[in-house]
């Protein structure tokens, strides 16, 4: 059997094809809200609902500057993957864990807190968007924490000498 030198098959892939997958995904909700699609925007909640429903231009720039960051950390996931890529490993690797730390950080955070208000640890504000809330602990905001995950383990992969990839 032949091996493809333009992926990685097997096991070993996967992290980094769900990460792009993840992101991809990500960056697609991002871009139909800043093209003006409304639906699920009250999942978000805020200000950042508001803005964006009202098409404020500057909240606009930030969510097409936004699914451009995605894009790239979803790439990311993917070019871990794909050694035809011709993105040097010296910089692939530390964008890499960049953007995974971050990832991971800011949906573990997120998620963390969150989970602590729910559990009535933490004192809820008196005008808390609960649905909204809901949206950021269950799905948003758990959604960076595994992608980062994903990215981190792709990233942990991508690190092996050659001669230990399959």
């Amino acid at each position: 059997m032949t091996r493809n030198r333009t992926s990685r098959a097997g096991p070993s892939a996967w992290p980094g094809y769900a990460a792009f997958a993840l992101g991809l995904l990500y960056a697609a909700v991002s871009a139909y809200w800043a093209a003006g699609g409304t639906a699920g925007l009250d999942t978000v909640g805020g200000e950042l609902a508001r803005s964006a429903r009202a098409r404020d231009p500057g909240m606009v720039a930030v969510l097409w500057l936004t699914v451009g960051l995605k894009l790239l950390a979803a790439l990311l996931g993917l070019a871990l993957v794909r050694p035809s890529w011709r993105m040097p490993r010296r910089l692939l690797l530390p964008l890499s864990w960049v953007a995974a730390v971050v990832l991971t950080a800011y949906g573990g955070l997120l998620v963390g807190g969150q989970a602590l208000v729910k559990a009535g640890a933490v004192e809820a504000s008196s005008d808390m968007d609960w649905t909204a809330f809901d949206w950021h602990l269950f799905l948003w905001d758990p959604w960076f924490l595994i992608w980062g995950l994903l990215l981190c383990l792709a990233a942990h992969r991508g690190k092996l000498p050659r001669s230990t990839r399959p």
